[in-house]
């Protein structure tokens, strides 16, 4: 018994851990840098800096330069496209998780979870139809991780192939936030 309560605990622990530091840091960021306070905006980078430099150590991908720069321009417009960016390249990252992990259920569906997080800041600023084909295809993967139901009751298998389109189809709605 104990085992399943600790089991359970480490599942609703990793779930719950719900502090994304680039959603978090968002609002002030683009607050300061939209009113022209570029100090402030630029205090406001440095919190989460740490997040966007991830994606350099870990693949490859420079967006901390392009927001120095843009900070350093005093670019209200950039700071927000590569932030942006880095919400593109969180979903990507995070539904590349999910497809490895679509195995397991409670990590897939945090993995999507989150994805669709960072989708909910993209889609007020795209198009209609790709704002559609967006939202349908985080629906889609979200039904794709599957669901263990209660006590086996109502469960339905992960379909890995699935999820692999809407995340294929998901980055296509997102080309104008790409990298």
């Amino acid at each position: 018994m104990l085992l399943v309560l600790s089991l359970n605990s480490q599942a609703y622990t990793y779930s719950a851990a719900g502090k994304e530091p680039l959603i978090d840091g968002r609002e002030a960021l683009l607050k300061a840098a939209d009113s022209g306070d570029f100090e402030a905006a630029t205090a406001a980078y440095e919190k989460v800096a740490k997040e966007i430099l991830y994606f350099k150590t870990e693949y490859g991908i420079d967006l901390d330069t392009p927001m120095k720069n843009a900070l350093k321009a005093k670019d209200a417009k950039q700071v927000n496209h590569v932030l942006n960016q880095a919400y593109f390249a969180e979903i990507d990252r995070r539904l590349k998780g999910a497809e490895q992990n679509v195995n397991d259920y409670q990590v897939a569906k945090v993995l999507v979870v989150k994805s669709k997080l960072f989708l909910d800041l993209l889609t007020p600023q795209m198009e209609a139809e790709a704002r559609q084909q967006a939202e349908q295809a985080i629906q889609i993967a979200l039904k794709a991780i599957g669901n263990p139901g209660v006590f086996g009751v109502g469960a339905e298998p992960a379909n890995p192939e699935a999820l692999a389109n809407a995340h294929q189809q998901l980055i296509k709605a997102l080309q104008a936030f790409s990298l």
